[in-house]
């Protein structure tokens, strides 16, 4: 069968290459077209890579509407592109703003829909459960409490686990020991505080400057951001610059399986850690009107994916309009070696393990999506 596959992040080519792996195993003639990145390619072929997330990737209502014409321009070449490869179905990883307008498109030329990973519609934009349930043939999701959501918006949804778990466990047997990450980038003994502070310019500009404050409340660990390759080493330096704060770039997960406790911008990232049972405060910066008017407008309790999950604050949040660290370093201190918030924290992160389920999501999200394809094929 064909698979046209889109993902427009690197999460979404990360998830997409081991979802094809899977397609792959359940239907050995498989045959991909894909927009994605550099592990998608390195499944289905880099011939087969339509265009990488990197030409695309626009975030937020600001650079979308900086970009309109370039982004309509995408949208219709991909539509192109699609109606020349044919394909039994399209797959969309995730990235809403664009793939959803794909969707409407591809149901309208009947071809069958697959949306892997669903938009958090749970969380804001509610609108889009409209086109889901109507331009959408099967909705696969990675979070167990979006079943009960769906099912009351009249969409059966697909869960067969999360898969983060592939990708932690693919890594896992090739991670550093603390002893080889502290040669390989040059750090100290003292125990490591990761510092997560997003992967968007907008994210390190509002939260790394308090995780810096509170990083010289703690001589005696070493605080190191995880940093990525997408954004310059420069903005990163505009604030840790001058500071016992380290930097490494594309090892997160290398960070954080040597890491003590880390400080953590809301995001998947919350998840990934909880994962690593690594105990964790979550910080968001916002401005003071979103942090005044966040309970009549948030739809979503939490903002951590661990939170949401477990459906109890086991993670601390701390959302505020300053640069204050005061309140992280408190809930800091209950976590790292000795605090007494430390022995929960862990026992809830094997409570959210069980629920989330183990490796093999993404295999099992293939082969449900093989078996919807043989069926509405015969």
């Amino acid at each position: 069968m064909r698979y046209y596959l889109i993902a427009g992040e690197p999460s979404g080519d990360l998830h997409g290459a081991n979802l094809m792996k899977g397609l792959k195993r359940h239907d050995p003639e498989a045959v991909f077209r894909f927009w994605g990145g550099d592990m998608m390619a390195g499944v289905g072929g880099r011939g087969n890579l339509a265009k990488h997330y990197r030409e695309a990737s626009f975030f937020g209502i600001v650079q979308v509407l900086a970009n309109l014409r370039t982004v309509l321009r995408q949208v219709r070449d991909c539509e192109r592109d699609i109606m020349a490869f044919r394909p039994d179905v399209v797959v969309l990883i995730d990235y809403p703003g664009f793939n959803m307008q794909i969707a409407e498109f591809a149901h309208k030329h009947g071809i069958r829909v697959h949306y892997y990973i669903a938009p958090k519609v749970w969380a804001w934009r509610e609108y889009r459960v409209k086109a889901i349930r109507r331009y959408v043939d099967r909705l696969f999701i990675i979070f167990p409490f979006e079943k009960e959501y769906f099912r009351g918006k009249g969409i059966e949804a697909d869960f067969e686990g999360n898969p983060l778990m592939d990708a932690i466990e693919e890594r896992r047997p090739t991670l550093p020991s603390g002893e080889e990450f502290r040669r390989l980038h040059g750090l100290d003994n003292r125990p490591i505080i990761a510092l997560l502070a997003g992967s968007r310019r907008k994210e390190i500009d509002s939260n790394l400057p308090m995780m810096t404050v509170l990083a010289a409340r703690f001589p005696e660990h070493q605080f190191v951001v995880a940093g990525v390759s997408w954004l310059d080493r420069a903005l990163y330096d505009r604030y840790i610059g001058g500071t016992d704060v380290r930097f490494v770039r594309d090892c997160t997960y290398d960070l954080l399986n040597v890491s003590e406790a880390a400080v953590v911008t809301s995001g998947t990232a919350t998840l990934e850690t909880a994962l690593m049972r690594i105990p964790e405060v979550v910080v968001y910066r916002t401005n003071i009107v979103n942090v005044v008017l966040r309970p009549y407008v948030l739809r979503i309790p939490f903002i951590s994916l661990v939170n949401l999950n477990l459906g109890f604050e086991a993670v601390r949040e701390v959302i505020q309009a300053s640069d204050n660290a005061d309140r992280t370093e408190h809930e800091l201190r209950l976590i790292v070696e000795g605090g007494s918030g430390r022995a929960k924290m862990l026992a809830d992160f094997d409570r959210l393990g069980e629920i989330i389920g183990g490796a093999g999501a993404s295999d099992r999200f293939a082969a449900r999506m093989v078996e919807d394809l043989k069926m509405h094929l015969k």
